[in-house]
């Protein structure tokens, strides 16, 4: 029997405290799994994109996933897709996922625990993006670091006040006039010119950008990817498919991987005066690290529902 977990059963069971330590321990541990993960990706004959994750897997969890999304940026959500949980001792399917909200709170959550490992003191927190991904990075900031103002812009001026609302903060006529007022400034967009430059900034903020995820995405120009300490999730992933490629960086012009920083191998933002970037792709394990919580979670509280898939 495979369970179906649903949005509505995701939420009801998933806590950002629980999902920010599995990421934490999944930072740790990815280097050792024996398999590496990829990310394939390819365009459509329609106005949007696939991508597919495989496999993610960690060591200690006997189990494995393989995710499947369509993006299509016009659409409503614009992200829609399934995790498969399959069993590492037969390949059976435990569970199928929503994509969207596993990927949602894995990759807003993983960009909290970037965000704050390499951010510098300052408590004005910037939002250029006010989407899903945004959202759940916030819910795990809050989990970290308190913040005293909030400033958000969003092509839709209408879900920037909502997002601003939700979170006591203001809104912001650009992505310029939020870096002006932001210590920290988290990135979530479907932009494909680069929203800020080196210009735009000032010594010691930080930056996290998650739009650029795919070819073609671009938040953060090449000056100051250059400028700044730049940390990815995956150097290679970054310099082909990520924030490197998009401002034609090699996979050199990242000084480390947060795993790096997490583990104390790399010391993160060591002068107070510097720019930093958090720029991440997104990686197969996070799939597993969730989707692993949140299929454990529905197990012992009776969420969900089972079907026999080969009835």
């Amino acid at each position: 029997m495979t369970l179906v977990l649903t949005r509505g059963d995701l939420e009801a069971v998933l806590a950002p405290g629980a999902c920010l330590e599995a990421l934490r321990e999944g930072f740790l541990r990815a280097r050792d799994a024996p398999v590496a993960g990829q990310r394939v990706r390819t365009d459509l004959p329609f106005p949007g994109t696939a991508t597919a994750l495989i496999p993610g897997v960690l060591p200690g969890i006997e189990a494995y996933t393989v995710k499947v999304n369509a993006k299509f940026p016009g659409a409503r959500p614009a992200l829609r897709g399934v995790i498969c949980l399959h069993s590492g001792r037969d390949g059976e399917l435990l569970a199928l996922l929503d994509s969207a909200t596993v990927t949602a709170w894995r990759t807003g959550l993983a960009a909290a625990l970037g965000t704050h490992a390499l951010a510098g003191p300052g408590d004005v927190l910037g939002v250029v993006g006010a989407g899903a991904q945004a959202e759940l990075t916030l819910r795990g900031l809050a989990q970290l670091r308190p913040w005293s103002d909030l400033v958000v812009h969003d092509t839709d001026a209408g879900r920037a006040e909502e997002f601003a609302a939700r979170h006591t903060g203001r809104t912001a006529a650009s992505a310029q006039e939020v870096a002006a007022a932001a210590d920290t400034v988290l990135l979530a967009t479907w932009a494909r010119e680069p929203l800020l430059r080196l210009s735009d900034t000032r010594d010691g903020q930080h930056f996290t950008s998650l739009g650029a995820d795919e070819p073609g995405k671009q938040e953060l120009a090449a000056d100051l990817l250059r400028a700044a300490l730049l940390v990815v999730d995956d150097r290679e992933l970054a310099a082909s498919t990520g924030a490197l490629a998009a401002a034609g960086l090699p996979s050199t012009a990242a000084d480390a991987e947060l795993a790096d920083v997490l583990r104390g191998d790399h010391p993160g933002r060591a002068s107070a005066g510097r720019r930093s970037v958090y720029a991440p792709v997104g990686l197969p394990w996070q799939d597993l690290a969730l989707a692993w919580s949140a299929y454990g979670a529905a197990e012992r509280e009776g969420v969900g529902r089972r079907v026999d898939l080969l009835a």
